[in-house]
């Protein structure tokens, strides 16, 4: 199995995870809880970004230290979460008692106060589309693993789907079932699917899931924008948008 296969049956098992259950705390808390099972952190949060950066929204949070913390770096404009939403890249921090109050200076101090020695930030995204943040957050100071760095990764991208899930049909009373069926089985919805594979040559998972981008992105239903893609009104393709109109 390829390493790109492997990590799209670990995101698809990571969502399995989190859906079939009984439990009724909201997805992306289980899927903080199911982080903190798997991997060798002390903390998991999850915050919502914006085109402008952090939007100050905690969407879950293992414990309040790690809400707190989240909620800190957006009150002081500093801080892993922050550095990785403005640039697009993981921020990895495995020695915050060595470099944290250098690189920031007010987080730095609040942040080893805390307990926590070391910070590893995710930016959430697909192509140009800013989602959100995933920190982990450790009591002790280390590199994660190859293996751990893999696993975050996919964390990382199955909070990605559960974040374009809930945003883009909130209210429309989807099942969770649906992250690991296809989203949406309405016929518009396949066919614009199809039709978004050929516009960008990627396969049906990428292609769905740039169609949930999109409606995050404009505040529309997926549904919406999949009849513009089908009457041919939006047409995606690689700029920073990741659509245009009529082509």
């Amino acid at each position: 199995m390829t390493t790109a296969a492997a990590h799209d049956r670990r995101v698809a098992e990571i969502l399995s995870l989190i859906t079939d259950t009984e439990d009724d705390r909201p997805l992306l808390v289980r899927l903080c809880a199911q982080g903190l099972t798997a991997l060798p952190v002390a903390g998991v949060a999850l915050a919502l970004m914006t085109d402008e950066g952090p939007s100050g929204v905690v969407l879950a949070a293992t414990d309040d230290r790690a809400r707190k913390l989240e909620e800190l770096q957006f009150s002081l404009g500093e801080g892993p979460c922050v550095e990785a939403s403005r640039n697009g890249r993981a921020v990895l921090e495995p020695d915050l008692g060595s470099s944290g109050p250098t690189r920031w200076p007010a987080f730095g101090a609040a942040v080893l106060e805390a307990g926590v020695r070391a910070i590893f930030a995710f930016p959430l995204r697909v192509g140009a589309i800013r989602v959100g943040i995933l920190d982990l957050y450790r009591d002790v100071p280390g590199w994660l693993s190859a293996e751990d760095l893999a696993e975050a990764l996919a964390f990382a991208d199955a909070a990605t789907v559960v974040v374009l899930y809930l945003q883009a049909d909130s209210g429309a009373g989807l099942a969770p079932a649906a992250l690991t069926e296809p989203i949406d089985n309405r016929a518009q919805v396949h066919q614009a699917t199809g039709m978004i594979t050929i516009q960008l040559d990627v396969e049906m998972a990428e292609a769905l899931l740039r169609l949930r981008a999109h409606a995050y992105a404009t505040s529309r239903t997926v549904s919406e924008v999949a009849v513009d893609v089908v009457d041919r009104r939006i047409r995606f393709d690689d700029s920073d948008t990741g659509a245009s109109g009529d082509p």
